[in-house]
């Protein structure tokens, strides 16, 4: 039988174009491939874009901003969840006196060491509010602290603008402990300072 060369033409024209089409495609596999692939990271993208703005969405800031207001902060909590508190004792105020010496303790009071053979010797003095800071913080912690370490020895004498706070040990190890630590090092030595910040919000410590 034969073929009309009209439609012989055709075939051939259909079959080159194919051709055409495969060798600058690719299989429709790959050309399939190719768009999953690329939609696929599209969506991962959106996700990751969306979960980002979600999460900062629900960012809740933690930090109180200032010290002195996060230590309150963290005894009122602390009284808030305890069913045995006596709301007619509590005294946040004298909390907040503490606050106000600790930070004039730590950064006003001027501080002299005098090295020892074996030990420090600090004089703390300062002026005006600092000095009752002196008065009222050394003591205490001498006494609730310092005086009951027993590898060192503590003689405090006050001055009426501050105190002499001598620290000395027996033990060579312990003296260069003394040393390394400073007046603000010993000051800052126990664990026992949180414990007072919650006697005194409480009423029982002054």
């Amino acid at each position: 039988m034969k073929l009309n060369k009209g439609i012989i033409f055709g075939i051939i024209g259909v079959f080159i174009g194919a051709i055409s089409v495969y060798a600058f495609t690719g299989t429709p596999q790959d050309t399939d491939q190719t768009v999953l692939d690329h939609t696929t990271a599209n969506t991962h993208g959106e996700h990751g874009i969306h979960d980002k703005g979600q999460a900062e969405d629900n960012a809740i800031p933690t930090m109180p901003g200032q010290a002195a207001f996060g230590a309150i902060q963290e005894i009122i909590a602390i009284l808030e969840n305890d069913p045995n508190t006596d709301w007619s004792q509590v005294d946040i105020p004298a909390l907040k006196r503490h606050l106000i010496d600790m930070n004039e303790l730590t950064l006003n009071a001027e501080v002299e060491e005098t090295e020892l053979e074996n030990g420090l010797q600090m004089k703390v003095t300062g002026q005006g509010r600092t000095i009752d800071a002196i008065h009222r913080m050394v003591s205490t912690h001498v006494e609730m602290t310092l005086s009951r370490i027993e590898a060192w020895d503590i003689n405090l004498k006050m001055l009426d603008n501050g105190a002499i706070l001598t620290a000395t040990s027996q033990i060579p190890d312990e003296v260069q402990h003394i040393k390394g630590l400073g007046f603000i090092g010993l000051m800052a030595t126990g664990a026992d300072h949180p414990l007072h910040h919650l006697m005194m919000a409480k009423g029982e410590m002054h």
